[in-house]
């Protein structure tokens, strides 16, 4: 089994990625961080995830984004909540600014490290909320920084960042998951939970729900309300 090195929020889509890689055949190497987010209920989703979807190994990485903030993640911004969706086209303050970039730097000295010439993240462009750092062109710049940038992509050794669930709707995410046995009550995507319990109202649990909703499946996460 080759390995790889997967992104692992501890939410719906990474959950998905993890077993999806391991569904390929990879041996997944789950990489999670403590970045200074405004709960730590997702680190412990993640720490199930990995183990119930036979991570090879999960570590955590501990980096402190609020140093920086401008972001409701980060800092003390308020968590937008029952917003239309549909109508908004501005990046929302949920954005954290550079993170993939920081993560996938992060994933890369990872990838070294253990001989893995995939790096997986769970990056969608379709039914997600408006992040510059979830679009295809941004995924294809970036492996092709990280093929001049690393030892193993001079040598030859290619890095691949994989995205399959770039163009899926939340729907087919949670179809594929099933499929392949995740159990997403044990992950958590909401931005704003009390303790283990998503709030239901978030753009990140709003997205989720109606991603159930029209795969025809009941989200078994808990929630304070519906």
């Amino acid at each position: 089994m080759k390995p790889a090195i997967v992104l692992l929020s501890g939410g719906l889509d990474s959950a998905t990625v993890l077993a999806i890689a391991r569904d390929e055949g990879y041996a997944p190497h789950a990489l999670s961080f403590s970045y200074g987010q405004r709960h730590s209920s997702e680190l412990e989703a993640a720490r199930r995830v990995a183990s119930a979807l036979g991570a090879v190994e999960h570590r955590v990485a501990e980096i402190d984004l609020r140093l920086f903030g401008g972001s409701a993640l980060t800092a003390e911004v308020e968590v937008p909540k029952d917003r239309d969706l549909a109508a908004e086209d501005e990046i929302p303050v949920t954005y954290v600014p550079a993170r993939n970039t920081i993560f996938l730097s992060f994933a890369l000295a990872y990838a070294e490290v253990v001989g893995a010439q995939d790096v997986f993240i769970g990056v969608n462009a379709l039914d997600y909320s408006g992040y510059p750092d979830c679009r295809p062109e941004y995924v294809a710049a970036f492996e092709e920084m990280a093929n001049l940038a690393t030892r193993a992509g001079v040598e030859g050794a290619r890095l691949r960042i994989r995205t399959p669930l770039i163009d899926w709707t939340k729907a087919q995410i949670i179809q594929r998951g099933l499929e392949l046995g995740v159990d997403y009550g044990i992950t958590i995507s909401c931005y704003d939970p009390e303790g283990e319990l998503a709030c239901g109202r978030c753009d990140a649990c709003q997205l989720r729900l109606k991603g159930f909703a029209e795969a025809g499946a009941s989200d078994p996460a808990p929630y304070v309300a519906r």
